[in-house]
């Protein structure tokens, strides 16, 4: 049997395997253990434990518990809320204007986070019952939320870049500031959407009524705003400093980490009822991305092993014939398959060994085809029938929000997502501008 046919073999039966249910490094772990030891024999054995080995040793990884406590401690604490009741009073008068604050709360946390799952906990948590009740049509929200958590993985201090950053040796630093362009962009394209949705059905998105706003004081609005300091005091100690070269990566995280405490402790919200539940989640979270990262190194070993990479770049290029643009896009369209099955991290640890020397090969930007990826996970978060974004938003939603709901919600924001996309394909500038400006790269 071919090595190329084993590759294809081994690809087929994980994705049989998730197909059946099984935990993703479940699957990915027995494919790449069974492989090595059938095609090396006892020796295969020590693949698995080289990765292990190379997983306990790999330094930056101390970054991911980090950002994850430092996200849970500021949704515990109740911090999102406050900044929640900012935007929902200012942005209320407009039609539509709790979802365009829905957005921005989606921004300010994935700017303190990093991952999609807090946003999605506190978008669904948050900001979906107080939708709800103000008559915003249910469809549309629920997908306002879906896309707005998305952010959280492109937008600083994501935690997919930080892996993507260690996997093809690129400065985590410029990949955040790769990121925060298009991140932002794509923000004001869900919130162009939003708005110009609500102008021509107005019924979508209700404004706060008359009374409401008469309710309201200058001093209460004004006194409101304070709820943005210390998120932006978060997001200065963290990401600024380490933007600044004062902290590494990993004391960035910690200093992070430590912020959201001190926040939590002076709102004087910090109890060990909090503090428990912030523990349990950063374990069960932080574990989860370990495991599923194990297993990946274990099976791209084995996929190295067994020449794939050299395989891949032979068929596209020699076979096919294709050009360096259409292989690229062929990469997206497989990002957006894998999607279906597979979460952003458990992607990029599998494919990533493969895909970025091709890139590589191809003559392109490695730091530009980061943010690439990432909207492309993005794209796949919410493509039916398995997107990862859907089934979270279905595990936390309301009983009135059915399955069907959330697939209708979804359409208008891929297609967002998508022109996204493509605009940072045709203008690599607007990712690159950024991180060229301000390292004079």
């Amino acid at each position: 049997m071919s090595y190329e046919l084993i590759a294809l073999l081994m690809f087929s039966s994980m994705m049989l395997l998730l197909l059946t249910g099984q935990r993703v490094f479940g699957a990915i772990g027995f494919v790449a253990s069974a492989a090595a030891l059938l095609m090396w024999g006892d020796g295969g054995s020590e693949m698995a434990f080289s990765a292990a080995m190379k997983l306990m040793k790999w330094y930056p990884l101390l970054t991911l518990p980090l950002f994850v406590y430092m996200g849970y401690m500021l949704s515990e604490s109740k911090i999102a809320d406050d900044l929640y009741r900012m935007f929902h009073v200012w942005m209320g008068p407009l039609n539509g204007g709790l979802a365009i604050g829905t957005i921005l709360l989606m921004v300010a946390v994935s700017a303190m986070n990093g991952l999609s799952v807090a946003g999605m906990a506190i978008g669904a948590s948050i900001a979906l019952p107080e939708l709800l009740r103000r008559g915003y049509d249910k469809i549309m929200v629920t997908g306002v939320i879906q896309a707005g958590s998305s952010l959280g993985i492109l937008v600083p201090p994501s935690v997919v870049l930080v892996l993507y950053g260690m996997i093809a040796r690129q400065p985590v630093s410029q990949l955040w500031l790769a990121g925060a362009v298009p991140g932002l962009m794509m923000a004001g394209m869900f919130i162009a959407y939003i708005v110009i949705r609500c102008w021509m059905q107005p019924s979508l998105g209700p404004s706060l009524s008359k009374e409401e706003r008469a309710e309201i004081t200058w001093e209460e609005k004004i006194s409101l705003l304070k709820a943005g300091i210390l998120p932006l005091f978060i997001f200065f100690s963290m990401t600024g400093l380490f933007l600044m070269g004062v902290t590494s990566l990993v004391e960035s995280s910690a200093v992070g980490a430590a912020a959201a405490t001190v926040a939590a402790l002076v709102k004087r919200r910090l109890t060990s009822a909090v503090m428990e539940e912030v523990l349990r989640k950063t374990l069960g979270i932080s574990c989860m991305f370990m495991w599923i990262i194990l297993a990946a190194l274990c099976f791209g070993a084995v996929f190295d092993g067994l020449g794939a990479v050299r395989a891949i770049e032979d068929f596209f290029v020699g076979r096919l014939g294709l050009g360096p643009w259409e292989i690229l896009i062929l990469m997206q369209l497989s990002f957006i398959l894998m999607g279906m099955f597979l979460d952003d991290t458990a992607m990029l640890v599998i494919v990533a060994p493969l895909y970025v020397p091709l890139v590589k090969m191809l003559g392109f930007d490695l730091v530009w085809y980061g943010v690439l990826y990432t909207i492309t996970c993005q794209i796949a978060y919410m493509t039916p029938p398995f997107g990862y974004n859907l089934f979270l938003m279905r595990a936390m939603a309301p009983p009135e929000v059915t399955l069907s709901d959330i697939y209708r919600s979804i359409g208008p924001f891929v297609l967002v997502m998508t022109l996204a996309l493509i605009l940072v394909m045709i203008f690599p500038e607007i990712a690159m501008w950024l991180p060229n400006t301000f390292y004079g790269r």
